[in-house]
């Protein structure tokens, strides 16, 4: 369990533990350490080494995609075998971050409110307006008078 990897759940240990990932570690070699706390511990060693290998697959895509390279170059057969790798390695990391976070909820001390866990990476949506229809022109304008003599 080496806190050298940074995971994102990292706040979230430190929040209910109290103390920065480094001196949980510490904290956790020694003989009564809790068991929560080196549970919260091992998953957050497996949640790092998965987002490490989200970032290795994402990284590796990214730079067989690069416009500069050679068409010649492009693999349908690697990028498939890619996106299976990033999948499992995405569907992992969300199992670990829901345990985690599981783990961490029950630790919250009584009448602190749970802050909820995403367990995916936040995606931007945009909602449309009721009334997808354009406003006609001049809607809302004021009209002037109907007769033909100037207000």
């Amino acid at each position: 369990m080496s806190p050298a990897k940074a995971s994102t759940m990292d706040i979230d240990l430190q929040q209910v533990f109290g103390s920065p990932v480094p001196e949980l570690h510490e904290a956790a070699v020694a003989r009564d350490a809790s068991p929560a706390l080196t549970r919260a511990l091992e998953l957050r060693s497996f949640l790092a080494l998965t987002e490490e290998q989200v970032a290795r697959v994402r990284d590796r895509v990214h730079a067989d995609m690069n416009p500069d390279r050679d068409m010649g170059e492009l693999s349908a057969d690697k990028l498939r075998f890619d996106a299976q790798w990033l999948e499992a390695a995405l569907e992992a990391r969300d199992g670990y971050r829901a345990a985690l976070g599981e783990l961490l909820r029950t630790l919250l001390p009584p009448g602190r409110p749970a802050r909820p866990v995403r367990t995916t990476q936040p995606r931007a949506t945009v909602t449309p307006p009721t009334s997808a229809a354009p406003a006609p022109p001049r809607a809302g304008a004021a009209r002037g008078p109907r007769s033909g003599k100037p207000a």
